[in-house]
């Protein structure tokens, strides 16, 4: 596990899980960013993800039982396949959200989400989990209406503990872990 030297276990970290996207899910989507996101900060390519749980702020020294929950969650999924469905926007965001028709990245988020709140570091959302990768940031919400890109299956291969650091540009998301999907 790797956290910025500054970091030491006395510290707290703004900690997140989250699907790591393919190279090509990753290139489709900066593209179709930039024909079709023409308002807000566009989410720099290197933090589009699929979060399974935020954590927020939590004492460094939770991270290596954090990430075995994690591992041990990613050792137990089975492969996935997302398709993109719709663009949506909340106050603030803007996202691609994904249907899941096999069910597995639900699967996935849901033991997870169970072991890191018998952990006690997580308290799952009223809401059911949706499988989405936010591309778009806003002060005032833009209302726009981009076609769906042309992705194809998005299929994840890895799971990772990220660490965001907030800065005055952004956050900068800095994986500390990640492992394979199905061991």
């Amino acid at each position: 596990m790797t956290l910025p030297a500054s970091v030491d276990d006395r510290d707290r970290a703004r900690l997140f899980c989250a699907l790591r996207l393919p190279e090509e899910t990753l290139d489709g989507l900066s593209d179709w960013q930039a024909d079709h996101i023409d308002r807000g900060r566009p989410v720099p390519r290197e933090n589009l993800h699929i979060t399974l749980a935020f954590l927020g702020h939590r004492p460094v020294a939770e991270l290596e039982s954090i990430c075995r929950e994690l591992r041990e969650a990613a050792r137990a999924a089975a492969p996935m396949r997302l398709l993109p469905e719709r663009y949506r926007e909340t106050r603030s965001v803007g996202m691609l959200a994904l249907s899941d028709p096999t069910g597995e990245a639900t699967g996935l988020a849901v033991d997870l989400q169970g072991r890191l709140e018998r952990l006690g570091v997580y308290e799952r959302e009223r809401r059911p989990w949706l499988p989405h990768v936010t591309v778009v940031r806003f002060r005032e919400r833009p209302r726009l209406q981009p076609p769906l890109p042309a992705l194809g299956e998005v299929c994840p291969s890895d799971a990772a503990a990220y660490h965001s650091v907030l800065r005055s540009g952004g956050a900068q998301y800095v994986v500390v872990e990640s492992f394979a999907l199905g061991g």
